[in-house]
């Protein structure tokens, strides 16, 4: 990807959350999104990721969960907005796409109609407006748009096509912020790549700035521009992909590193039964 200018930067965060008289969640966390870019953000279970995911969000319990600092996008600090001006947010301006799609979709309804749900949420129309926004979402997740298939319920799909819908309509008012958050761990090593490429396509082909929340590095070093790694409430190191996987510079990304999974390499025995 090509260095962006500073200016270009569509969400930038100095944030820092605890829980009550806890130690904070969250430490002085800064963190710059820069438009149409895949910014990874990396760290184990209990780092801290998903809470400044649901932060940027205003999904935290405002009375129990103390937040300071400021999240600025478009001209606005979102810690400062109203709950009613947040919900004018999520789903139109940054939308999100959670780890398991079959829990997330509502098994009683039809796709259509949790898509329509999902439509006339933030844009008013006809049903043919909404029909033909669905369409294209659909589209641009590669499914089958035909009446068989939006008469189908979660439970009638394959965990790969549910999560496809989840993204469809993440991004049927196409937000200018995408967040997943471990959007890929629940799925098979196939599946996994192809909605990765999905991920990757959908930043390119329409300039959707992408948040890819996981502890996967192997995953993130597939489709991120620049990486993020959280460790213990504190972004320990961020630069791009080519330097934070070739030239880790803090321990914890170098134990990270040293953690990924390696093929075990064939022996001569195995090398000379093949032939």
């Amino acid at each position: 990807m090509v260095e962006q200018p500073e200016n270009n930067v569509l969400m930038s965060a100095r944030v820092s959350v605890r829980h009550g008289d806890k130690p904070p969640v969250l430490h002085d966390v800064k963190l710059d999104i820069r438009r149409g870019e895949v910014l990874g953000l990396v760290g184990q279970s209990g780092s801290g990721k998903s809470t400044l995911a649901m932060t940027i969000l205003g999904l935290l319990d405002r009375k129990r969960v103390k937040t300071e600092g400021a999240i600025e996008f478009e001209g606005s600090d979102l810690l400062k907005l109203c709950e009613r001006e947040l919900r004018e947010l999520r789903g139109r301006k940054i939308a999100l796409v959670l780890q398991s799609p079959l829990s997330s979709l509502n098994p009683a309804l039809k796709i259509r109609t949790q898509l329509r749900e999902a439509w006339r949420a933030h844009a008013p129309g006809s049903v043919n407006d909404c029909d033909q926004a669905i369409r294209a979402a659909l589209e641009n997740v590669s499914l089958p748009s035909t009446d068989e298939f939006l008469r189908k319920y979660p439970s009638q799909m394959s965990v790969g096509q549910a999560q496809r819908v989840l993204i469809a309509m993440a991004v049927i008012h196409r937000p200018a912020l995408l967040i997943a958050d471990e959007a890929t761990s629940a799925l098979d090593v196939i599946t996994q790549s192809e909605i990765l490429k999905l991920f990757r396509e959908l930043s390119r082909g329409s300039g959707m700035t992408l948040l890819y929340i996981s502890h996967d590095l192997a995953s993130v070093a597939e489709i991120c521009d620049r990486i993020a790694i959280l460790h213990q409430g504190e972004i320990v190191e961020l630069g791009t992909a080519e330097q934070v996987l070739t030239n880790p510079q803090h321990e914890y990304t170098r134990r990270l590193m040293a953690a990924l999974p390696k093929l075990p390499q064939p022996s001569p025995k195995s090398k000379a039964a093949a032939i």
